[in-house]
């Protein structure tokens, strides 16, 4: 195998690459070549417009984490950060201080959004800055289209009982602890694939959808137009690896949003949201935790190859034993 592509998300999926690079530089991924180029194809649909600034989480994660700048306690931002810009915007008493845009991080932000206002696309914004951090990988926005994913919540003042944030706030200020009702992903329709990412699809020797959000990272990329049918297209083989291990997710949200889509949040669950390809889905291989081997009667009868490892990112050594195993599951 020489061409690898990845479908990732923010923390999740950039956790994984980490481990997959680590797996590709040790050898240990039988059948792939050492020098093989993965490309990554990153949601963009948690991408929001704050303080004047066009701010691209998913994308900043992946590209701070390979490239060695992520705060790893936090999962997000720019190591060793400070806060000065945050703390003046607050005492001037501007809204929305409960995104916390970091001194170092803005500078990337402040970057994008000059080139942006300056008619360069999103994708090519992205492989400007990617020259700086170097991630090792050929990171690719899923749409260089606006798409801005939005969740609908309870409000009792709202005549219709309901009103809608935008994810971040969702995630953010309200700490997913509202139940979510409803998942709307503005502009997702409109939106057509950024140049390069259908090609990295049906070009790829394998093609793997990392343990990242179901509904809001890998969902928002496959809702893209021509994405999916990509997957379905593509000679290569797909697998993925379950974000849900022992009927919750590790990290994040995929609980509650799971629920908001009528999904059942197990790691079989999710299998099944996804189908197996001979059926019009996208998988070939789904990997699940140890602890939830007993969904793989249901994803068999699915038409879903599937096997139990531990699938806990607790190291590079333990994502890349989870790397080999998806490949040895499709080779």
């Amino acid at each position: 195998m020489q061409n690898i592509t990845v479908l990732s998300g923010g923390f999740g999926g950039a956790t994984f690459l980490r481990g997959l690079r680590h797996a590709l530089s040790s050898g240990s991924l039988s059948q792939v070549d050492q020098d093989a180029t993965v490309t990554v194809v990153s949601n963009t649909a948690d991408d929001l417009w704050i303080h004047g600034l066009k701010v691209c989480p998913d994308l900043d994660t992946v590209m701070y984490t390979l490239g060695d700048g992520l705060d790893t306690e936090r999962g997000w931002g720019r190591r060793d950060e400070t806060w000065s810009i945050k703390d003046e915007l607050a005492a001037y008493g501007v809204d929305k201080t409960w995104f916390g845009l970091g001194d170092r991080d803005i500078a990337t932000h402040l970057v994008r959004t000059q080139m942006l206002e300056a008619g360069y696309s999103l994708s090519e914004v992205t492989e400007a800055l990617c020259q700086r951090w170097q991630p090792g990988v050929r990171l690719l926005p899923m749409t260089d289209d606006r798409v801005e994913t939005h969740i609908a919540i309870a409000d009792a003042e709202s005549p219709s009982g309901r009103k809608v944030v935008h994810f971040q706030e969702y995630w953010v200020r309200l700490r997913a602890q509202v139940p979510a009702e409803a998942v709307v992903v503005v502009g997702l329709d409109e939106s057509k694939p950024a140049p390069g990412v259908v090609e990295a699809i049906t070009g790829a020797d394998l093609v793997i959808l990392p343990p990242s959000n179901p509904v809001v990272s890998v969902g928002t990329i496959l809702g893209v137009p021509g994405i999916r049918e990509a997957l379905v297209a593509t000679s290569a083989p797909v697998v993925g690896l379950s974000p849900i291990v022992g009927d919750t997710h590790v990290r994040g949200m995929a609980h509650q949003l799971l629920d908001s889509i009528g999904v059942e949040v197990s790691a079989g669950g999710v299998g099944l949201h996804y189908g197996a390809r001979s059926a019009g889905g996208v998988l070939d291989g789904w990997l699940v935790d140890e602890r939830d081997a007993s969904h793989l009667p249901a994803l068999a009868a699915a038409g879903i190859k599937a096997v139990a490892v531990p699938l806990m990112m607790t190291s590079p050594e333990a994502t890349a034993e989870m790397a080999a195993a998806a490949v040895a599951l499709v080779s």
